[in-house]
C-alpha cells in the first residue's frame, strides 16, 4: 500500500531518469540550431576583404614599382583623392569651430599680442599644408565660407572674438602667402611642365627637388 502511494504522490519519478537524455538531446538540437542560425546571418566576406587587401598591395607596392604612365589612376587615388579624404573633414571642423567664434560685443573683437605673433607660424604651416597636399582649391572654398559667414553676421551685428580672428589671419596669410609663391615661380619652365593644370600651385618638395638638391 505505502508503495503504490508513493507511485501515486511522484507519477513521474520512474520516468525522471530515463527522461533527461532526451532532454539533453532537444537542448543540443536547440542549441545547434541557434548556432546554424548565427553562422548564416554573419558570413565572411571574402570578397570584400580580398580585393581590399589586394588594392592595399597594388597601391603601396605595385605603383612605386611600374612606371606611373600604367597606373595613373593609382597615382590619382593615392596623391589626390587620398588627400582629399584626409584633408576635407580637417577644414570641415576648422569651419564650424570658426562658425561658433562671434560675439555681440565689439569691444571683445580684437586679437591680443601673442594671438598676433602666432599668426605667422599658423599662415606658414596651413601655407605648406595647402601646396604640397595641393589642395588649394578645398581652402580657398573653406576661406570664402569664412569670409561670407563673417559678412553674415556683421548684419546681426556679431563680431568676430579673438579665436575667430586669429583663424581668418591665418587664413588670410595663407592666401598671400600662396599668391606670392606663385607669382615667383610663375614663369618656370620645368615647374610649369610639372604642373600644366588650370590651377598652377607647385609643390615646395618639387622646387627643393629641382632647384636646390640638384645643385649639391
Amino acid at each position: 500500500m505505502e508503495a503504490a502511494a508513493r507511485r501515486r504522490q511522484h507519477p513521474g519519478a520512474a520516468g525522471g531518469a530515463g527522461a533527461q537524455p532526451g532532454a539533453s538531446f532537444l537542448q543540443a538540437r536547440h542549441s545547434s540550431v541557434k548556432a546554424d542560425e548565427a553562422a548564416g546571418t554573419a558570413p565572411f566576406h571574402f570578397d570584400l576583404w580580398f580585393y581590399f587587401t589586394l588594392q592595399n598591395w597594388v597601391l603601396d607596392f605595385g605603383r612605386p614599382i611600374a612606371m606611373i604612365d600604367s597606373f595613373e589612376l593609382l597615382y590619382y587615388y593615392d596623391e589626390y583623392l587620398g588627400h582629399s579624404m584626409w584633408y576635407i573633414p580637417f577644414f570641415l571642423i576648422l569651419f564650424i569651430y570658426f562658425s561658433g567664434c562671434f560675439t555681440p560685443t565689439k569691444a571683445e573683437s580684437s586679437a591680443p599680442g601673442v594671438a598676433l605673433l602666432l599668426v605667422m607660424p599658423s599662415g606658414l604651416y596651413y601655407w605648406y599644408l595647402v601646396t604640397e597636399g595641393q589642395i588649394f582649391i578645398l581652402f580657398i572654398f573653406t576661406f570664402f565660407a569664412m569670409l561670407a559667414l563673417v559678412l553674415h553676421q556683421k548684419r546681426k551685428r556679431l563680431f568676430l572674438d579673438s579665436n575667430g580672428l586669429f583663424l581668418f589671419y591665418s587664413f588670410a596669410l595663407t592666401l598671400l602667402l600662396v599668391a606670392l609663391w606663385v607669382a615667383w615661380l610663375w614663369n618656370d619652365p620645368v615647374l610649369r611642365k610639372k604642373y600644366p593644370g588650370v590651377i598652377y600651385v607647385p609643390e615646395p618638395w618639387a622646387f627643393y627637388t629641382l632647384h636646390v638638391s640638384s645643385r649639391h
